[in-house]
């Protein structure tokens, strides 16, 4: 079985890219397991990972393709929390969604898809940016 931990953001057009890479992957729907990874910056309200919109949709999504979906939460570094739990779940793959930013933008807020590229153990793979 391929085992696949992907970070989902808030945007759901992230997570449906994501999901869309995971299916796309060779091998059937039987060969794959997804874990989505949802960081929390702020959760006042206490929500579950699995109560996220972007979340759901990429569950649903994988779900409809017959792929076993786990849905995990963290709070505090959401790179941090990918890779965690990409190496505690011994994943063979991890997937991220990756956006346009400006030189600038990267340098003042850092970027999550970057932290996990240069810090994984794992392979990385990112899934298409915004037009």
């Amino acid at each position: 079985m391929y085992h696949i931990v992907a970070g989902i953001d808030d945007e759901e057009a992230h997570a449906t890219r994501c999901a869309e890479a995971a299916i796309e992957l060779p091998g059937g729907s039987t060969e794959k397991r997804v874990t989505l990874i949802h960081s929390f910056d702020d959760n006042p309200s206490g929500a579950s990972a699995s109560q996220v919109q972007s979340v759901r949709t990429a569950a649903e999504l994988l779900e409809e393709h017959d792929i076993d979906v786990n849905i995990q939460e963290s709070s505090g570094d959401p790179a941090d929390a990918i890779m965690d739990t990409a190496v505690e779940s011994e994943a063979d793959l991890i997937l991220v969604g990756g956006r346009k930013r400006s030189p600038a933008g990267k340098a003042l807020f850092g970027s999550v898809t970057q932290s996990v590229i240069l810090g994984s153990s794992r392979p990385v793979m990112v899934t298409g940016v915004d037009d």
